[in-house]
């Protein structure tokens, strides 16, 4: 593969412009394709398969509604008097003047009485009233609430309690805000200070944002076809830039190497792609199985979400292999900085040796990092395990829900409108439970089971709601005494599927958007379970094709666990438990998203098995070299740690950026990226990894023998490269490549 790679990569750089034209000839392509085009689906999450989504679809099937496409979602307006009882003639007064203004708001349809005596909506203690708003399709779910919120402080100047329940908005979040441009330009800087020329680094996010340009443009252009989800592209924005600009870093990285060993321009190109390259591609590869990987839990939004992040890293993948060595061929030797320039020239010219011109790998912080490391290998290995599971604690009291009920915000007027229904009205009562019975003769077995359900502990209330057209489906709803995400509701869920096995010949079907709720959350953990087993056990086999090793893919999948622990439970703390408010803007204080461990676990996985990978086999290429397994070690961190730093700062600064987003959904899991990559790159790669091999010595590196003859080989270090081409010596060749390339032109 490292023979391919150099070809491809040589072939980029002769012909730069036909491939630096076609890459953008395909961004505005998709750019014209996705803007004319680009459809959104409707609705949130869909967990198929679940009894509550069957449920829902024998509901439908049952009970069709009457759509009226002008009507849109509605809204509550919750009216608490606090000075007396709402129906008080000043009161009622007050409550029937605010309707008729809410009424008369542009874009209202219809606002119910909650006086209405055939369907009253007022609290037992008749102090609070809720009014239900329809508002037409296509109003500004942003400004519209606004409006209907100005009447409600009319209401509270004047003595009442009034707040505003529901939402117009899709939930879809902002994914390329002002916290994530800072990001960005704290990537860059990180990249400048790496490369000590304003040239490398602007080329690096060049071809970066170039990467991500099209990968997410491809995915908006496909939903001209099929539409996609309002959430499926924050994945391929996050992780496309991310990934770009470290495959981006590696490359380059590798070709500045070949320069400063006075290698021609167009040498270190084929060198640097078919060395760094192959490395690349297996680490997005890794990446893009572990993401397509959630196709198979079976849910459909999340496998698309999958799908789109795995074309995005797909694609930063094939820029770096083409894109780049087209910019490298350009630049030339201003990929270097003026420093490495110089002393380029100088040895060119003969004014230094070729000893003075190479930097001794034995000096430096890393070179005395990795010693100080391996020497205290022990302590080394217990401290930064201690410290990962330290930070893994909070996991124990993670929570997970599909959604929030009242909102995300905790300080929302949506949320205190949905409390105070609680608290009037009961836990229950905005989220019942629908209940479908099934029989020939449903309406002779109804009282039975309006009976069995009203005994049931936890029920505060049955209500009989219809029965269908062909007379074998009852419907009922069920109240519960308790919140939707309340432990003793799923009992109750639970329990009323019991029921159905206890009345002769009835059928019963629980659903509602709290039993899909629940049940969804819970295949989701399954899901996370049989996912985990699945990136683990692939992990494993490919690190011990990879590095002909039995016990270092242990340690690589044991820190991952680690980091993976660390991530998840710096991301409790903070969202869940409300660490570090004064500085993250997105709410907190509430159950994390259902689907966040599974999308942050594929994630993480890929990242760590990319570390893994360009720090192991720079080790992996000394000790096969000869040296012995502490020198190879050592040889091999002094080699590839610095571009493993830069890579996870950069990766730290891109999520750290979507971390400070306003919507928690992607702040959470861009935090949980951040301390998981922060984890795996600077302890457990860094310090774990060194240590735990040191500690093994040379059976790190033992593999029987029947089982080396038949695994593939997988040559990332380029040794096809090295085998076939001898080693480049310092020579004039740089001055003649860059005349040759047009690099200084």
């Amino acid at each position: 593969m490292a023979r391919l790679l150099a070809r491809l990569g040589r072939f980029s750089a002769r012909h730069r412009w036909a491939v630096i034209i076609a890459w953008l000839g395909v961004l505005v392509t998709l750019a014209v394709v996705s803007l004319s085009g680009m459809r959104f689906s409707d609705g949130g999450f869909d967990v198929p398969g679940t009894s509550s989504s069957e449920a829902m679809s024998v509901l439908d099937e049952e009970f069709p509604s009457d759509d009226d496409e002008s009507r849109g979602p509605g809204l509550q307006f919750v009216v608490e008097a606090n000075d007396g009882s709402i129906v008080d003639p000043d009161n009622l007064a007050a409550l029937t003047d605010a309707l008729d203004e809410v009424r008369a708001v542009d874009g209202v349809t219809s606002v119910s009485d909650p006086l209405d005596p055939a369907r009253p909506y007022i609290s037992e203690d008749l102090t609070t009233a809720v009014a239900s708003i329809e508002v037409e399709r296509g109003v500004d779910p942003e400004e519209f609430p606004h409006e209907i919120e100005a009447i409600a402080d009319d209401l509270s100047d004047a003595g009442f309690t009034a707040e505003v329940g529901g939402t117009l908005t899709s939930g879809a979040p902002e994914i390329l805000g002002p916290s994530e441009i800072v990001g960005a330009l704290l990537a860059f800087l990180v990249l400048l200070i790496t490369y000590g020329s304003l040239v490398a680094a602007g080329a690096n996010m060049l071809g970066a944002l170039v990467g991500v340009g099209v990968g997410i443009l491809g995915v908006l252009a496909f939903s001209a076809i099929t539409p996609i989800g309002s959430l499926t592209p924050i994945l391929a924005v996050m992780l496309g830039l991310a990934v770009g600009i470290d495959y981006c870093l590696f490359i380059i990285a590798r070709f500045r190497s070949e320069l400063r060993e006075g290698a021609t321009v167009l040498d270190a190109i084929g060198r640097a792609v078919g060395t760094a390259g192959s490395a690349v591609v297996f680490a997005g590869a890794t990446v893009i199985i572990a993401l397509t990987g959630l196709t198979v839990v079976g849910i459909t939004f999340l496998g698309e979400m999958g799908l789109a992040a795995a074309f995005a890293v797909a694609v930063a993948v094939l820029m770096a292999l083409t894109l780049v060595p087209a910019m490298l061929s350009l630049m030339g030797t201003k990929a270097l900085s003026r420093r490495d320039r110089r002393r380029l020239d100088e040895v060119v010219v003969g004014e230094i040796t070729e000893t003075d011109a190479a930097p001794s790998a034995e000096k430096g912080f890393l070179a005395g990092w990795v010693r100080v490391v391996t020497r205290h290998r022990v302590l080394s290995l217990l401290g930064g395990a201690a410290l990962l599971a330290l930070m893994a604690v909070p996991v124990a009291s993670m929570q997970t829900s599909l959604n929030t009920p009242g909102g995300e915000d905790p300080q929302s007027t949506q949320r205190a409108a949905y409390e105070l229904v609680a608290d009037k009205f009961g836990d229950g009562a905005q989220d019942p439970l629908v209940v479908l019975v099934r029989e020939d003769d449903v309406e002779a077995a109804l009282p039975t089971v309006l009976e069995r359900l009203g005994d049931l502990d936890d029920v505060a209330m049955v209500i009989p709601a219809g029965i269908s057209a062909d007379g074998d489906t009852a419907m009922v709803t069920v109240m519960s005494e308790h919140g939707p995400l309340d432990d003793r509701t799923t009992e109750l869920v639970k329990n009323i599927r019991a029921e159905s096995g206890e009345i002769p010949g009835a059928e019963l079907l629980v659903t509602g958007g709290t039993a899909i709720g629940l049940d969804s959350d819970e295949q989701l953990q399954s899901a996370l379970m049989l996912y985990t087993a699945l990136i683990v056990g692939l992990s494993l086999i490919l690190m011990i094709v990879l590095f002909r090793s039995l016990l270092i893919p242990v340690v690589a999948t044991l820190g991952f666990l680690l980091s993976l622990g660390a991530g998840l439970g710096a991301t409790v703390a903070v969202f869940q438990w409300g660490w570090m408010d004064f500085i993250v803007p997105s709410p907190q204080g509430n159950p994390l998203l259902s689907l966040l461990p599974i999308v942050v676990t594929g994630i993480l996985f890929g990242l760590a098995m990319d570390y893994q990978v360009f720090l192991v086999s720079r080790m992996h290429e000394a000790h096969a070299r000869g040296l012995s397994p502490l020198e190879a070690i050592r040889a091999g961190f002094r080699h590839s740690a610095g571009v493993v730093v830069a890579a996870a700062a950069i990766m730290a600064a891109v999520f750290g950026g979507f971390a400070m987003s306003p919507s928690s959904l992607v702040g959470s899991i861009a935090l949980a990226l951040t301390v998981g990559v922060v984890a795996d790159a600077f302890i457990v790669r860094m310090v774990l990894v060194p240590a735990a091999l040191a500690l093994l010595g040379r059976s790190a590196w033992w593999m029987p023998k029947w089982l080396d003859r038949i695994l593939p080989t997988i040559d990332v270090e380029g040794a096809a490269l090295e085998s076939s081409t001898p080693a480049p010596a310092l020579d004039p060749q740089p001055v003649r490549a860059r005349e040759a390339v047009g690099a200084d032109r």
